[in-house]
């Protein structure tokens, strides 16, 4: 058996809400098809989801992280962090006749 590294990626496209706990840090739940995962991001972490749903009509949000402990009916994500991304639309082609 080789060892492995297992990391967690979530996908978002809405900004969750949030609960404020100490230090300005933001706790939210994410429903993974019917698994919930809790996360907890630093406040620099909350504000690339908050300035993506801000400033981009559509967006997709990419949070990863490592499984942390079960809980009822998921888990907690672990050391997770944060990508964003402008979800553009396609180009419509014209239909040629």
């Amino acid at each position: 058996m080789i060892p492995g590294k297992l990391e967690i990626t979530i996908k978002i496209t809405e900004l969750p809400s949030a609960t404020a706990v100490e230090n300005g840090w933001q706790r939210f739940d994410i429903d993974c098809d019917g698994r919930i995962i809790s996360v907890t991001v630093k406040p620099k972490v909350w504000k690339k989801l908050t300035d993506a749903a801000t400033n981009y009509p559509q967006w997709v949000g990419a949070i990863a992280g490592k499984m942390g402990e079960a809980t009822d009916n998921g888990f907690v994500l672990l050391e997770p962090s944060v990508q964003t991304f402008e979800k553009k639309q396609k180009a419509e082609t014209a239909a040629v006749s």
